[in-house]
């Protein structure tokens, strides 16, 4: 088991889950962030402080699901730099937070037309 980051993060970026994460194993992109699911504990810590509620044990996800988020995360993990510490959000998070289908149109494999694929800028 390991959790996984969803696409109830895109355009939120939260990181209340970061400083609770006893292995550091989240990474940040331009507009959320993921979980590297092969240095993930399975603690859970993480899952209850994400105001987007995009934090869940791929155990509760079905079929395809599973492959889908697992294999995002772990690409994503591998490309964007690490994080430890807690940010402020994005800018337009608690617009975006309410919203169901933060992704937007499905565009493909793993891509979503609100997600960037882009590392973090700093900011």
């Amino acid at each position: 088991m390991t959790f996984i980051v969803n696409e109830n993060c895109i355009k939120c970026r939260y990181t209340d889950c970061v400083e609770v994460c006893p292995v550091d194993c989240f990474y940040i992109g331009e507009n959320m962030l993921v979980i590297n699911p092969d240095e993930c504990i399975d603690c859970g810590v993480c899952e209850p402080e994400c105001p987007a509620k995009a934090i869940v044990p791929d155990t509760k996800l079905t079929g395809d699901e599973v492959t889908d988020w697992v294999a995002f995360n772990k690409k994503y993990s591998e490309e964007w730099p690490n994080i430890t510490k807690i940010r402020e959000p994005l800018p337009d998070a608690d617009a975006w937070n309410p919203i169901e289908s933060k992704g937007g149109t499905y565009t493909g494999p793993n891509k979503f037309d609100q997600f960037s694929d882009k590392p973090d800028n700093g900011s």
